[in-house]
């Protein structure tokens, strides 16, 4: 269930914000989806005013997925949806394959030539040997 979940949560938003079709909130999203961010209510009439404005230049690249059981969260990269790309980890909470609940966590991407570490906010880890999700 967790890699079939982790799977699911990744599909929907590449489907939703890289290829911007709005059947994807039919087909992964649950009717009463309750959102914990505090500037979109519960439901999926914003989610579909949203998708629907993003502008040209909007993009999504998803990142790392980490599962445990019903719970996902994705770690991505937004562009464009405001003045600076903003890192994200959206937290889906799934049952019965339909995505029921949202908590997101972001901050404007700062690049690594000047963070303390000269690492970058938005990468594979390091130490696995593939760097490369297989979901």
């Amino acid at each position: 269930m967790t890699t079939q979940n982790a799977f699911l949560v990744k599909q929907a938003l590449i489907e939703l914000f890289v290829k911007r079709d709005l059947s994807a909130i039919d087909r992964y999203w649950d009717t009463s989806y309750i959102q914990h961010n505090p500037s979109i209510p519960d439901g999926l009439e914003l989610l579909r005013e949203i998708v629907m404005n993003l502008p040209r230049e909007f993009s999504y690249e998803p990142g790392m997925v980490a599962a445990d059981g019903e719970l996902v969260m994705i770690h991505g990269r937004y562009t464009g949806w405001g003045p600076k790309p903003i890192v994200a980890v959206d937290v889906f909470l799934v049952k019965n394959a339909r995505l029921v609940e949202h908590w997101d966590v972001m901050q404007e991407e700062v690049p690594s030539s000047i963070t303390k570490s000269q690492r970058p906010m938005f990468c594979w880890p390091q130490w696995r040997p593939e760097n490369h999700s297989t979901l």
